[in-house]
Parts: structure tokens; sequence; C-alpha cells
């Protein structure tokens, strides 16, 4: 349903209002964009706003470990060709900050709002959403985020008897015994690059069977669902056979996953693969990531890796060698603060880089690149990191907290 009759109540305006002024204060503060903070102030007036906000739109919510913030920003660009959209673009994905994203967008038809996957349940009963994209659950955040099977179950027992469409990774199995609750599943073969953390089955804990590209468990007889939807190469097939061409602005194979699970939710509000994928090539970043910046005159590539899944996507994506590599890893609240998934990326893909570390756990980097036989070099900040680093673009890979540092000293 959409329409622009008002659904606030006065007590809602009001939250709105204050919101909107605490989050103004705390940019003028310089303590980022305010979204968090104003969703806090909003909520703790009426704790009913999110649902209020979210009673004229129509809601779309995506939820993954890796690629939910790029993905939420291609399917609104395709979406976009509908209607007006409001986002959570700059990543603001727990309730404080869908609210601070929904309280902008009075005048919009569709809702494109990324999720943590912790909150995904409740958001989804308090927005009604009518599609849910899910792409892929692996290991993050070990000292706060659930186990990811006990997250696979949560999530499935959030969206059993769903109403909304679910767009769901059919390669990935806890998405898909997530996803088998819902009685309106659509799938799509968008592939899984890590698979360490998917070798039991979901519903019984058999082991999995991988022949190729499929997966079932020989035990319980759990298995890769049909898709509709597919990513094959550089095209998107839809459930037509059709092939659409995939023209991103975006590295990588993680991101044609990305847009044709876009492609497919943007076709639930008809609008066609070609318009939609059309439409995704005016993304060239997502809130700093994938951007190019200049810095001590030469070009720093920034990229965003915050777990083994993340990093294993972006090392298949950066210049081949000898192109220096700076790596900075934090472990600050918003990274978790558990550091041992370090042992769980394979840094033997980065043979023949030259290597720089920095970082609040640049030593613990430093061990953990020992011990994979790597030539690296410790530094004490960007600046020097960039003035060993030889001739060439570089390419900056860092978790959470470490990017966003980065960037504001890069002024990005």
């Amino acid at each position: 349903m959409s329409g622009n009759s008002d659904p606030l109540t006065p007590r809602a305006k009001l939250a709105v209002t204050a919101g909107k002024a605490a989050a103004a204060v705390s940019r003028a503060a310089g303590r980022g964009s305010g979204s968090v903070i104003g969703g806090r102030v909003a909520l703790k007036l009426d704790p009913d706003l999110l649902a209020r906000l979210a009673t004229h739109l129509d809601v779309i919510l995506v939820s993954a470990t890796n690629g939910k913030t790029t993905t939420t920003r291609l399917i609104a660009e395709a979406l976009r060709a509908a209607g007006p959209v409001v986002s959570n673009a700059l990543g603001a994905n727990m309730p404080a900050g869908i609210t601070s994203a929904l309280a902008g967008g009075s005048d919009a038809r569709f809702a494109v709002i990324e999720v943590d996957e912790k909150y995904l349940s409740g958001v989804a009963r308090d927005t009604d959403p009518k599609c849910i994209a899910l792409l892929n659950l692996s290991r993050d955040q070990l000292d706060r985020a659930a186990e990811t099977r006990m997250m696979a179950e949560h999530w499935r027992e959030g969206l059993a008897g769903s109403k909304a469409v679910v767009v769901a990774n059919a390669d990935d199995p806890l998405v898909v015994w997530a996803a088998s609750s819902s009685p309106n599943v659509m799938w799509v073969a968008a592939g899984q690059m890590w698979k360490d953390d998917a070798w039991s089955c979901p519903s019984c804990g058999g082991v999995m069977q991988r022949p190729g590209d499929d997966w079932f468990c020989g035990d319980c007889g759990f298995r890769r669902p049909t898709p509709t939807w597919a990513l094959s190469g550089d095209h998107v097939l839809d459930p037509h056979g059709s092939a659409w061409p995939i023209h991103l602005q975006l590295p990588g194979r993680a991101n044609k996953a990305n847009a044709a699970s876009s492609a497919a939710v943007a076709a639930v509000f008809g609008v066609p693969p070609q318009v939609a994928l059309e439409r995704m090539y005016q993304v060239q970043a997502v809130a700093g990531r994938y951007d190019v910046v200049q810095f001590m005159q030469r070009d720093l590539r920034l990229l965003l890796a915050k777990n083994p899944a993340g990093w294993l996507e972006t090392f298949s994506l950066i210049d081949p060698p000898p192109t220096p590599v700076i790596l900075s890893v934090n472990a600050r609240g918003a990274d978790g603060t558990d550091t041992s998934w370090l042992w769980d990326v394979d840094y033997t893909r980065l043979t023949g880089h030259p290597i720089f570390v920095l970082g609040d756990r640049k030593l613990d980097l430093a061990v953990r690149l020992e011990v994979a036989n790597q030539h690296f070099q410790v530094c004490e900040n960007l600046e020097q990191a960039v003035q060993m680093a030889p001739p060439g673009r570089i390419e900056v890979i860092a978790n959470y907290t470490a990017f966003q540092d980065l960037r504001r000293r890069v002024g990005n």
C-alpha cells in the first residue's frame, strides 16, 4: 500500500522532530551523521514510531553477513525507476538508524532498508515488508553475533509465515534453511565463495555433500532448491531463461551476485531486469567502499572487509602482484573485540604483493602474516605506509572502524 495520507499521530510527529533536532546537534558537534542518536531519541518518545513510519511504504529489507550495504544501494537505484525511494544508505542498520532513515521518507513509495542480522526478525515484525532479501550467513564478530547456525535458526523462526516475498541465495545452505519456513520464496543462484561455515547440515547436523555447485545432506535429504534466478558469468538469468548483461562500476564477482539478487527484488515490484541492471551502473562507490582517492600524490583504492568471507572476496578483486597492499585491522566495539577470525583468512593469496600493516591490532595481524610466510612491514600510520609502498595504485583493505579511520585521514 502506498500513498500520502499522514499516518503520524501528534506524539509521533513530536518524536520525529526531536530526533531530527538531536541528529542536527550531533552533526554540528562533529559526531557523525547523527542518524543513530536521532533514532534513539525518537524511539524513546514513541516506541511504535518505526511501525508508524513504515505504514505508507512498500518496505524491502536486506540482510546478510556481507554485501548488505551494497545490495541495498543497488536495489534502491533499481526501484527509483518505479517511484521515490527512502533508504538507510549510510549503513546505520539497527532500529534507531532505520527509524531515522524512514523519518526522512514521507514522500517515498519504497523503503529499501539494510538490517543487521540480529535485528532482522524484529524489524520485519515492525515494518511489514513486501520483500526480504537474504544474501549469505558466515562467521562475524564472534563476541557479539550468535554462531551462524543459531542466527539461521533465529531468521527461520522470525520468517515463519511471513507474507513477504523472500529473495534468498540458493547456494548458501544456512540462508536456505532460514528462508524455508517462509511460504513465498524466490531462489537466486548467487554463488558462495566462502563455504567454511556450511559444512554441516543446518537441519540435522549431518555432513553436507558438495558435488560441484550443488549441495545436499546425505542424512536427512535437505538440499539446494532449484533457483529461478541465477548469476551466470556476466549475466543475470531471469525465470524465463533470458540472459541480461551486468554492467557495474563496482568490482568483483560478489557485486555481480549482489546485482543478481537486486534484479530479482526489483522484478517483484514490476521493474524489468534490463531497466534494473542499467540503473545499477550509476553506483560507483558505496559509503566510501571501492572509492579511489588521492593521498600524498598516490592513488589509493579503499576496500572494506570485516570477516573471513569478506576478506576472501576482496582478495579476489585486487590488482595482481606486485601491486602494494595496505591492511588495517582494529578491534573496537563496532568491529567485534575478538580477532581470532584473522586465523581463518587465507593470507597466502597475497603472496607477491608488498604488504604494509596498520591499525590498533597491527601486531595480531603481523603474527598471522608471519605464519603465512608473507613479506610485510608494520607501519605506525598511513603516511608511513604510503611512503614505503612501491609505485602504482595501492589497494587498502580494512575492517569497519579501521576503514572509517582511513576515510577520515584521506578526507573521503
